[in-house]
């Protein structure tokens, strides 16, 4: 089994994978304050949740956003598996063309991103992942990575929203029934989810324009599930996205 890493911004996603078949997939809350100690007993704790005994894992990659968080991470690795984990960044084989003005700065989990919708869909493409940030990642005809856009994730709109405002309530990621709220939850909901929507979908629109073609759109990250049902555009969803990128990558970089 390979153990893939997926250390965002708000949440580590963790995940299990034995040739095509996950076995789990589980999250931590980032925490640059926790020692690699503290990290190998969450990650000790979460394999045997899921059964899985650490002799299992033959190998383990990372993608990383938070520099603070990668060395305790692979240390953890290390200590509870004796394994020394593959790191996405500069000196990993991608597969991928990265056109962009200055690839060593390009974040982990977009490249792991493009990387897996390649092998699965054709290009061109528009690759979403939502998390604590939406960013959104344009493949050309020719397979390459020429740059997209980052906007604040609908948290962060959320967070920034309630905090700022006295008088305004807390709200839950539920899909509004209308554009046209009644009251000051529903007109939040309206603003927050169905605006991210709609977000999405002009930006669909402005970037196919610049390209001058039509895309595949594919989107992944844990509020996607929450907004894709509101967008207009046809869009492939793909939780595991990531997961499966990480696993390709590292089996790739592997071999013999």
């Amino acid at each position: 089994m390979i153990l893939t890493v997926d250390i965002g911004n708000s949440n580590i996603v963790l995940g299990g994978i034995d040739g095509d078949t996950i076995c789990f997939e589980a999250r931590l809350r980032t925490d640059a304050t926790k020692t690699s100690d503290e990290y190998c007993i969450d990650l000790k704790m979460i394999l045997e949740v899921y059964d899985i005994s650490k002799s299992d894992v033959e190998g383990a990659i990372i993608a990383s956003v938070v520099p603070q968080v990668l060395n305790s991470m692979k240390t953890a690795i290390r200590k509870l598996t004796g394994k020394i984990a593959l790191v996405v960044g500069p000196g990993l084989k991608t597969g991928l063309n990265i056109q962009v003005e200055n690839p060593a700065q390009t974040g982990a989990d977009l490249v792991v991103g493009c990387a897996a919708a390649l092998r699965e869909h054709k290009a061109p493409m528009i690759i979403v992942d939502m998390g604590t940030a939406t960013t959104m990642t344009v493949v050309d005809r020719s397979g390459a990575m020429i740059g997209g856009c980052i906007m604040p994730g609908v948290k962060i709109s959320m967070d920034a929203l309630t905090e700022r405002t006295a008088l305004l309530p807390g709200l839950q990621l539920d899909q509004p029934k209308k554009a046209i709220g009644r009251n000051t939850i529903d007109c939040m909901r309206s603003g927050i989810m169905m605006g991210a929507a709609c977000m999405i979908d002009g930006m669909i629109d402005r970037m196919e324009a610049e390209l001058g073609y039509e895309t595949t759109v594919v989107a992944t990250g844990g509020i996607a599930k929450f907004v894709l049902p509101m967008c207009r555009k046809e869009i492939i969803y793909d939780k595991d996205l990531l997961i499966k990128g990480l696993a390709a990558l590292y089996r790739e970089n592997k071999r013999p």
